[in-house]
């Protein structure tokens, strides 16, 4: 539902293709809302048929060329209803705590490795974002949209900092249970 309005968000900051599309969803959107190439196209094609979006005119023929996309008075309403609209949260989906909870009556080999290595690939991400932060958001930069996009890194900052401290918690604990199934 609303991949649409991801890449509508996307366009209003900038014009673009949808491979510079793809490539800012790989380097900023994609942290919290990811897609595929094909996805990001197939949702360019619905929005423009929705007339949300146009392809912006281009002084070359456009056989072979990359057709650059801007949104419509009718896609900004859109993503303006879209954004003023109350919306209940999702209940939160994670293999990892599913794969805890039936190691308790199947046994815990190969948990602790695996907690390691997602404590691991948490600990890169909160680094990275950290950095992101450092870079984009120095002191002193305000403004609505500024703000607006430091809430969303400190989310993620937030979220990366709470996986990685119960991380640490789980590996502690699963390091203290016998080896083997369960009790």
């Amino acid at each position: 539902m609303s991949l649409p309005h991801a890449i509508l968000t996307a366009l209003l900051e900038k014009p673009s293709s949808g491979l510079e599309l793809t490539r800012r969803f790989d380097r900023s959107i994609g942290y919290f809302w990811s897609a595929t190439h094909q996805q990001i196209y197939r949702e360019l094609g619905k929005l423009e048929a929705d007339a949300l979006i146009r392809v912006l005119p281009s002084e070359q023929p456009a056989r072979g060329q990359k057709k650059s996309y801007e949104v419509l008075p009718a896609g900004r309403a859109e993503l303006a209803r879209w954004t003023s609209a109350s919306q209940d949260p999702k209940p939160h989906r994670d293999a990892l705590l599913l794969r805890l909870r039936a190691a308790a009556v199947v046994g815990t080999a190969g948990l602790e490795a695996d907690l390691r290595r997602h404590l691991e690939l948490h600990e890169r991400q909160l680094a990275e974002y950290e950095e992101i932060e450092k870079r984009d958001f120095p002191p002193g930069r305000d403004g609505t949209d500024v703000r607006l996009r430091h809430l969303v890194l400190r989310a993620g900052i937030d979220l990366e900092t709470f996986w990685t401290q119960w991380l640490r918690r789980a590996v502690a604990d699963v390091a203290e249970l016998p080896d083997g199934g369960p009790t």
